[in-house]
């Protein structure tokens, strides 16, 4: 009896040892059925969005034949004084010329221009076209050639030059041009992708591609009006005065200048708002000159924070008036030296350079608002827009 209880115990033991293996091999064959039933993973974004990037070529296409290639001579006259740069010889003899005379050479420069209108307008910087000094002489202008896109070499007029922002106009006699449509540079957002077209290092018609780096950029000791937009797009020597493009093709910048430790490209470039230069075009096409507002001769400081807490300017914002001329249009509206000038039509004032754009931009003959803390009290004074003596 008791090898019967044995085989049975025997087979009860096989028996639930099968069944467990069933449980056991079902939950495993669910599991990876969830695991094969889990959907792939998302492709990234960023890998996304490269095969989205803009396409130039067109743009490229149709704006590089209006960018042309400008080279500029004038003679100048130094002092032939072996002592010209020493500053004891020129406090005590001054201008040293009557000295030892004076001694001709050709200043060259070379730069590149965009065309403008069908008809030879060509626009370009200013110190493309009157070298290192930045200054034109009356007696002589320089001799100015402009190398079209097809080879053509033609001699250019000086329609006239705006030292202010770095800009100068010229005219060519030749009709049907390519030209680069006129874009808005005040819808510019940081991040956007943009052309430098120009001719760097002599080497015509080059394109290089960016994006906006910084927008309104000042304070940067390029020129006396500045407002510059900032791109990473390679600017070099020999591309001032060419295009900056947005990618619909319509002109937003004329390249201006590189921060640059070593000469080259180094990822920083400034070029002037095609807003700006539209107007300053206009100006010179008018007037021959850029008509600018002016409140008169006011000297202005930064306002510093010890500066601010004694005079009761909460923020630390504004301007300091540091002198001014009494004949001045300023004075006569009631501003005084020791004033903090904090609001100009209704916008905040950060810095001098700024409060000057505000001045030069106002229309001639308007009245502008003043807001200024004086003495801790807030002021407002209408001040009269008068235009270049």
């Amino acid at each position: 009896m008791r090898t019967p209880r044995r085989l049975i115990l025997a087979l009860l033991l096989l028996a639930c040892g099968f069944a467990a293996g069933l449980v056991i091999t079902g939950r495993l064959r669910g599991a990876s059925e969830i695991v094969a039933q889990t959907p792939a993973p998302v492709r990234s974004p960023v890998v996304a969005a490269t095969a989205d990037l803009p396409d130039f070529t067109r743009v490229a296409e149709q704006t590089v034949p209006a960018v042309v290639n400008i080279s500029s001579a004038q003679v100048v006259q130094r002092p032939n004084s072996p002592f010209a740069n020493d500053p004891f010889f020129q406090f005590f003899y001054g201008d040293q010329g009557t000295l030892f005379g004076q001694r001709r050479s050709v200043e060259r420069s070379l730069g590149s221009g965009v065309i403008v209108s069908t008809d030879g307008l060509v626009l370009t910087n200013n110190h493309v076209v009157a070298g290192e000094s930045g200054r034109l002489s009356r007696r002589q202008l320089p001799a100015v050639s402009v190398a079209l896109a097809d080879s053509r070499e033609v001699q250019a007029t000086i329609v006239g030059v705006d030292p202010t922002t770095d800009l100068a106009l010229l005219k060519i006699d030749v009709g049907n041009l390519p030209t680069v449509p006129w874009g808005d540079s005040s819808t510019l957002r940081v991040a956007e992708w943009v052309l430098a077209i120009g001719n760097p290092f002599q080497l015509n018609q080059t394109v290089t591609l960016g994006i906006v780096s910084a927008l309104g950029r000042a304070n940067v000791g390029i020129s006396d009006y500045e407002d510059f937009i900032q791109t990473d797009a390679a600017i070099n020597p020999g591309n001032s005065g060419g295009a900056l493009v947005n990618r619909r093709g319509e002109l937003v910048g004329i390249n201006t200048a590189i921060f640059s430790q070593s000469g080259g490209y180094q990822g920083i470039g400034f070029a002037v708002p095609s807003n700006l230069a539209r107007r300053v075009v206009d100006d010179l096409t008018q007037y021959g000159e850029v008509r600018r507002g002016s409140i008169g001769y006011v000297e202005i400081a930064p306002l510093s924070a010890t500066a601010a807490q004694q005079l009761g300017v909460p923020d630390a914002r504004g301007v300091l008036v540091q002198a001014m001329r009494r004949d001045s249009a300023a004075y006569r509206a009631g501003l005084r030296p020791g004033d903090v000038i904090v609001a100009f039509n209704d916008m905040a004032v950060a810095d001098g350079g700024q409060i000057l754009r505000f001045i030069q931009d106002a229309p001639i003959g308007s009245t502008a608002r003043v807001v200024v803390i004086r003495e801790g009290e807030r002021t407002t004074l209408d001040v009269p827009i008068e235009g270049p003596n």
